[in-house]
């Protein structure tokens, strides 16, 4: 019969006859490897031809925000930066590899924004960042679950939402002191933009973190997905009326008076005797400021070399200094002495010093720099010290932040905080401050080790921020340089001092009365995040769920061996 013909029963049968669905020549883009795209095609798909350029496309991608800190300062590119790492995920051929270039990209992030660590760590910074990274891991695969193919506008609207809170968390989760704290923030690129600082007075350097990744992830939407492109148009401009409506509404801090805060910054002195030389060179520079009104002078972090009590002569010297200035004067010590418990040990301390010597009022350092100023687990990893300039003795923390507060007539009553070198990275610590009364927040840092890196100016651009989160003016003094004063709103007061200079300045700081609504509600917006997440993940949860235990699916009775379609079974 001609049904039982090989020959002739059609396309059913044939794969030389059946049609478009079997031909390589006709069935057209989804069987040719040649007409399917860009998907499909080495040529058109580029770097996902080869598991080695994606992954090496991954590292340099992943660096490329580095840009948009200081010194190259290439803020603007931060709304961008991360557009060429998400694209690159989005084409990743599986949720594993998508996890992998996470990761990847995370190591160029971290290497490139702590470049200036590589003197101190030398290949062990290989190993942290390695480990850091494993938090991009996360959202790599995230970020190819919300993005990969042709996502809906509904989509591509919570990927709006859910990207940026998965970085935010990562933010939040390497900020751990342990974990070397909050450095590279994306949202801490943004430190000389007025309007996204009013924004960090609302939800602090977390909401300005997302607000960046939200364009980044808008642009993405925008360049890759048509379908989503009027959702991603919408979503910027819902990101531009975010910070615009911010700089209407937002309290401003409100201005009550001027301190005048001076800076001594005697610049790099090296050499043996390079303590006792720092020190004479301070106190040459701080004659200087004789007769311009002071309320008080601050020097920089490691600036005296011993303990005041041990060294009576030192005290007695920067009491000299201050009866002359006509101010007190903040120093740091940097030596083995004990605290107010009896803990003996070397301690990073500010020591507030007035015309009859010391006041009584010092702050201990209570967050120690990873590796520079304490070795974490040093019984397993003490031998990093062998490989490079980490801590041969760990420093010992304070118990307790301190508010300062000046005496005397006039301006006297003036109330600050004082903040030694990484801890001005911390947002929470200057909103205790504040919400503890100082009027005034201080950092006193050094810098010396990393002469020539970006790490100067990346520290003093951080001052920035917390003034403008905390509605408080900050000053940010160094032995070698950067150092720098903003005002309230994070706007700069008075020039830089450079790397380059050994100088003394003096910045009439304007003082501001009020509460800004991150110091009111703080991390509010990294809840929000958390928030989220937790709801997306819940949501696709059930989904998953309701797909698994759903009711089976009808199909016809399976056929007896002697059954047919003509001949059914009786």
């Amino acid at each position: 019969m001609r049904t039982a013909s090989p020959w002739w029963r059609g396309a059913t049968a044939s794969p030389w006859w059946r049609g478009a669905s079997a031909s390589p020549w006709r069935r057209g883009a989804s069987a040719s490897p040649w007409r399917r795209g860009a998907s499909a095609s080495p040529w058109r798909r580029g770097a996902s031809a080869s598991p080695w350029w994606r992954g090496a496309s991954a590292v340099a991608t992943g660096a490329l925000p580095a840009l948009a800190f200081p010194s190259p300062s290439l803020w603007w590119l931060a709304y961008g930066a991360l557009v060429p790492w998400m694209l690159l995920i989005r084409s990743a051929p599986t949720g594993r590899r998508a996890a992998l270039e996470g990761w990847l990209g995370g190591l160029g992030f971290i290497i490139a924004v702590h470049h200036w660590l590589i003197p101190s760590l030398h290949v062990f910074i290989l190993v942290l960042a390695a480990l850091l990274a494993l938090l991009w891991a996360p959202w790599g695969w995230l970020v190819r679950a919300m993005l990969a193919g042709a996502p809906s506008a509904g989509r591509a609207a919570t990927a709006l939402a859910v990207l940026p809170s998965g970085w935010l968390v990562i933010e939040l989760v390497r900020s751990w002191q342990g974990l070397g704290g909050p450095w590279g923030l994306l949202g801490a690129s943004q430190w000389e933009v007025s309007p996204v600082l009013r924004l960090a007075s609302v939800g602090g350097v977390w909401l300005v973190s997302l607000l960046v990744v939200a364009v980044n992830t808008a642009l993405t939407l925008l360049l890759s997905v048509p379908r989503a492109r009027s959702t991603a148009a919408l979503g910027i401009v819902v990101c531009a009326v975010t910070v615009g409506s911010v700089g209407w509404w937002a309290p401003e801090p409100e201005r009550s008076g001027l301190a005048r805060i001076a800076v001594v910054q005697p610049g790099v002195v090296a050499g043996a005797d390079a303590v006792e030389r720092r020190f004479a060179r301070g106190e040459e520079l701080t004659r200087t400021l004789a007769g311009q009104d002071l309320d008080l002078v601050v020097w920089g972090e490691s600036s005296v070399g011993a303990d005041l009590k041990e060294r009576p002569d030192l005290a007695a010297r920067i009491a000299v200094l201050s009866r002359t200035v006509g101010a007190e004067i903040l120093v740091n010590v940097d030596a083995r002495s004990t605290d107010p418990t009896g803990r003996a040990g070397i301690f990073k301390r500010g020591v507030l010093v007035g015309p009859n010597g010391p006041t009584g009022d010092v702050y201990d350092k209570m967050r120690l720099v990873p590796f520079g100023e304490y070795i974490p687990a040093r019984a397993a990893l003490g031998w990093v010290t062998s490989v490079g300039k980490a801590a041969g003795e760990d420093r010992m923390r304070g118990t307790r932040p301190s508010v300062m507060v000046l005496p005397g007539e006039g301006r006297g009553g003036l109330r600050f905080g004082p903040l030694i070198c990484f801890e001005s990275a911390f947002p929470d610590m200057s909103r205790r401050l504040v919400r503890d009364g100082a009027q005034v927040l201080v950092a006193q840092s050094s810098t010396s080790s990393f002469q020539g890196s970006w790490a100067p100016e990346q520290h003093a651009s951080l001052a920035a921020l917390r003034a403008a989160e905390t509605g408080r003016p900050m000053v940010h003094a160094t032995l070698t340089g950067v150092s720098a004063v903003f005002g309230p709103g994070g706007e700069r007061v008075g020039g830089a001092i450079g790397t380059d200079r050994s100088a003394a300045a003096v910045f009439d700081l304007p003082l501001a009365g009020g509460t800004t609504l991150y110091v009111r509600f703080g991390d509010w917006a990294v809840q929000g995040a958390l928030a989220v997440l937790a709801a997306f993940f819940a949501v696709e949860g059930a989904r998953s769920l309701r797909r698994r235990t759903g009711p089976a699916p009808l199909v016809p009775p399976a056929r007896t061996a002697r059954e047919s379609a003509a001949r059914p079974s009786r």
